[in-house]
């Protein structure tokens, strides 16, 4: 086929699904012309005629190899989900900013934990003392969760809960808080991060060593492939690569080669890719460099799809489909001049936008300084809505999609990306050198990485670079190293009293003195008994946590079993 007939054969089958989502009542009744009311078309391309070399790797919206969006419609059919990330104190304080955020227009929840709870730690352990529910709410056992959701259907609203540690007992709690509403699993919709590798390249907050958390991962995915169809097990972070300090290229291709060997663990628990694959969802970082940042997801789709299909043998469109959260760079925010973060958050929120997000969270002016106040939570969930609302940019699916410049980033970012997958696969190569991995040739090549360092001494070059280039005055940040003159106007800083830490120990203390310890006893010694089978996980914690087993007593089960991981000291 020649180019032409690429492309006018490729705008042909566009049509056809556009048309047929139109028929099927999935194109959204709305106004789609200018502001000076001229119509807009759905999509843009070459005009009849034209010749475009290499057009397929561009291509038409909804179509292999999705550089330009999943879907026929883009934003015309759904836009994308706001979802925005909160959580501090207790589970009634949380509780409330969900109910705000609900009222407000946003359409999804996405939980915050604290330290202790992201570490596995009950609020009541002595390494807890100061930080419950300062980075997020206390979550201590089921309990906890019911209140958390309380007067909050979730058969209705889609949760994202943000942990990766103890994720699958947290998991457990939320299927149990749904069942004591009376919602079925089947019906429940959302994400649970779960990532582990992330922690081990860049956030640091794992519990066991690698290869239990890849069991419990395996048994997650298991568990939601068979009986929960609609929710994403795993979202395959790349915020926390970024923001501890990578360039966008090392956030893309450390992040891709992670969901790679999450890929490889369901095919090695003898899973169909084409069912299991669907259930895998990314979360990306929106960073201030505009263009950079478009041409980054644009290329996150294609790799990604590619990889499915030729690598992995996945022949259903969605388990080619690269699916992802984005938030705005919290690391981008500056506590000089704090107003300036909602310029930032806005331009980083339209890059996501043009990127072709699913869902967003916009980070609020003063996170830099504390958790936000309702204020300025406030203004960073209308900062989405100005943009779904006044700017026309949902009218057009991928509207920069032929810019010369964008696709020469897209190309780029695709073969720095493909560079680095190389050398994940050359240290796969040193770990395994009889090439029979045990789970798969990338998973190899990330333990490998992990163990060896090669990822943090990435990461920390390149975080090096950039603030040397800032100290220079090379890169500039505006109120930092230029333009620091300004007037003087204080925030309001929420902050978290005593007393919630206080109310925690106490509430924790009388579900204690309450439950049925002999069945709290029983329940984790048969978890502890199926861990050293080969037996799904899930029954067996989801019966602890019925019981009001805490998340404490659940990991420490399992840290006694397992161990923890202590990473090894590099210079």
């Amino acid at each position: 086929m020649t180019e032409q007939g690429s492309i006018e054969g490729g705008r042909a089958r566009w049509a056809r699904r556009f048309a047929a989502a139109q028929d099927a009542g999935r194109v959204r009744d709305a106004d789609y012309t200018t502001l000076s009311g001229m119509t807009v078309d759905p999509v843009y391309g070459p005009a009849p005629g034209d010749v475009v070399q290499d057009f397929e790797r561009i291509g038409w919206p909804g179509e292999f190899p999705f550089t330009r969006g999943l879907h026929a419609t883009g934003y015309r059919g759904k836009p994308w989900t706001i979802r925005q990330f909160a959580g501090f104190g207790n589970a009634t304080d949380t509780n409330r900013r969900y109910k705000m955020i609900l009222a407000e227009g946003g359409h999804g929840l996405s939980v915050a934990f604290d330290m202790p709870t992201l570490m596995g730690r009950d609020s009541d352990d002595a390494r807890s003392l100061g930080e419950v529910g300062h980075c997020g709410v206390a979550i201590d056992s089921a309990a906890d969760m019911d209140v958390l959701f309380d007067g909050i259907d979730l058969g209705a609203v889609t949760t994202s809960m943000t942990i990766s540690g103890p994720a699958v007992p947290v998991f457990c709690m939320y299927l149990v808080a749904a069942e004591r509403q009376g919602v079925a699993a089947e019906r429940l919709n959302g994400t649970l991060q779960t990532d582990i590798f992330k922690e081990y390249i860049a956030q640091k907050e794992w519990i066991f060593p690698p290869e239990p958390h890849l069991r419990l991962i395996g048994d997650l995915m298991e568990y939601c492939t068979r009986d929960m169809p609609d929710y994403k097990p795993l979202s395959v972070s790349g915020y926390h690569i970024r923001e501890a300090g990578s360039t966008a290229a090392q956030e893309l291709a450390y992040t891709l080669a992670d969901g790679f060997g999450y890929v490889e663990l369901g095919l090695s628990r003898g899973l169909d890719v084409n069912s299991f694959a669907p259930g895998l969802s990314f979360f990306f970082d929106a960073h201030i460099d505009f263009f950079e940042e478009i041409a980054k997801f644009r290329a996150a789709r294609r790799i990604w799809a590619r990889w499915m299909r030729d690598v992995y043998g996945a022949t259903d469109p969605r388990a080619q489909w690269l699916r992802f959260h984005t938030q705005t760079a919290g690391v981008s925010l500056t506590a000089q001049q704090p107003d300036n973060n909602v310029t930032r958050t806005a331009v980083e929120a339209l890059a996501a936008v043009l990127g072709g997000t699913n869902s967003l969270h916009t980070n609020a002016l003063d996170e830099v300084l504390a958790l936000p106040t309702e204020r300025s939570a406030q203004i960073a969930m209308r900062t989405q809505q100005v943009i779904m609302n006044e700017t026309g940019v949902i009218n057009v699916a991928d509207p920069l999609g032929g810019s010369w410049y964008v696709e020469a980033l897209t190309d780029r970012m695709e073969a720095e990306a493909e560079r680095i997958f190389t050398r994940v696969r050359d240290l796969a190569a040193l770990a395994v050198p009889s090439g029979e991995h045990r789970i798969g040739e990338l998973t190899s090549g990330i333990l490998r990485g992990i163990e060896d360092g090669y990822f943090t001494g990435e990461i920390a070059d390149a975080a090096f670079a950039y603030m040397n280039a800032v100290e220079k005055g090379d890169k500039k940040v505006v109120g930092v190293n230029t333009l620091t003159g300004g007037v003087g106007d204080d925030l309001k800083i929420m902050r978290i009293p005593a007393e919630v830490e206080q109310q925690q120990n106490a509430a924790l203390g009388r579900r204690r003195s309450a439950r049925d310890a002999g069945t709290v006893r029983t329940a984790l010694d048969r978890l502890v008994a199926v861990a050293r089978t080969g037996d799904n996980m899930v029954p067996s914690m989801l019966d602890a946590v019925r019981a009001e087993a805490t998340l404490g007593e659940i990991c420490d089960a399992l840290r006694a079993e397992w161990g923890v991981y202590t990473e090894p000291a590099r210079i």
